[in-house]
């Protein structure tokens, strides 16, 4: 009886299951087309006004976004946030590194922060000019306030914005709100001479300064003192309490050499120890007496309204500059000009003239 032939298994095929593509490529074609959007605007807006805290860090890192096709979705999340903003004390904390702000700040929170008075901490990190890279570290220095249920701590890298505040802080700022945090901290890096910009987007400003440490100086001539709203003396404690009385008096006598604030406020000088949590009490009553002392006088809206205008001026300047270096035109042009002052056969002056007038 002959033997059948055995079958070649090289040449056995599978069954088709259609529901197994075939190629990797088709794998990764079928899970994009089943991928929900990156960012859904509606979905996005209705958690973060529900309480969500996932979709307010979503949120954040959708304004924060360089990418030309997150811009529409941006401006559509903070236009539906807006009628629920402006709602907050927005305060804001600067102070060279080294000053305390971290310890001052987590002190300063978990003093403050309640279930009625929820507290948003936007903290900004120094960027590397370099690597461009941030530690944004904020959490691990503010350990205890990290674990407060109602406080939410959000490190941004400040890039190589002036005055240590990240480019989206204010927009943030509107996010927070929307939210339903009642105080909002902003941190900034507290390097570099851009304090307006802080200035320009809190309700009330406060400077932390050293004392022996040569500071007191250095304050004055920077014209920092007519910013702050609030002058504190960190690290009053140990055998450092003696100078930093010396300090607060050197303060108090440079304070009166300025003019007056519109809202007639005058700055005060307070000795805080964020250690000990000495002094922190007597800032929180400071800053609700300023607060309320600007509403009365009808200056906290109208110091609102101005800031609004401010950065109206500030967006405008950031569109038209990302749009000039945009420009496939100018890029070609800006090249030929860079080689033509490195030969010297025109000045930066005269190059930027030419590059403009292409416009």
């Amino acid at each position: 009886m002959a033997k059948k032939p055995l079958k070649d298994s090289s040449k056995e095929q599978t069954p088709k299951n259609p529901l197994i593509p075939k190629t990797r490529s088709s794998v990764v074609k079928q899970f994009k087309s089943r991928r929900k959007p990156e960012f859904d605007v509606d979905d996005l807006c209705d958690s973060l006004l529900k309480g969500n805290i996932t979709a307010l860090s979503r949120a954040i890192t959708l304004i924060e976004s360089t990418k030309p096709e997150h811009r529409p979705l941006a401006h559509d999340l903070l236009q539906r946030c807006l009628p629920y903003s402006n709602t907050s004390k927005r305060i804001g904390i600067t102070g060279v590194p080294g000053v305390g702000k971290s310890s001052f700040i987590e002190a300063f929170g978990s003093l403050v922060a309640s279930p009625s008075n929820k507290v948003a901490v936007l903290a900004v990190d120094p960027s590397s000019s370099i690597s461009k890279g941030s530690v944004l570290g904020d959490k691990t220095r503010m350990q205890e306030l990290a674990r407060h249920p109602d406080v939410f701590i959000r490190p941004s890298a400040a890039g190589s914005t002036l005055g240590g505040v990240a480019r989206k802080t204010r927009e943030t700022i509107l996010l927070c709100e929307a939210f339903g945090f009642q105080t909002i901290i902003v941190e900034t890096v507290g390097v570099g001479q851009s304090e307006t910009v802080v200035h320009s987007m809190v309700d009330f400003f406060l400077v932390l300064k050293l004392s022996g440490a040569g500071d007191e100086l250095q304050g004055i001539k920077r014209g920092i003192i007519e910013l702050a709203d609030s002058i504190v003396i960190n690290k009053a404690d140990g055998d450092n309490l003696q100078r930093a009385k010396i300090a607060k008096s050197e303060f108090s006598r440079a304070i009166k050499l300025f003019p007056p604030k519109e809202n007639g406020w005058k700055p005060k000088v307070l000795l805080t120890s964020a250690i000990e949590n000495k002094g922190i009490v007597e800032v929180r009553e400071l800053i609700d007496s300023y607060i309320e002392t600007s509403k009365k006088n009808h200056s906290f809206d109208k110091k609102r309204q101005d800031q609004n205008k401010f950065w109206l001026y500030q967006s405008i300047e950031e569109h038209l500059k990302e749009n000039f270096y945009q420009n496939p035109e100018i890029q070609k042009a800006l090249q030929l000009q860079l080689k033509a002052i490195e030969d010297h056969k025109i000045t930066p002056f005269a190059a930027a003239q030419h590059l403009i007038s292409l416009l």
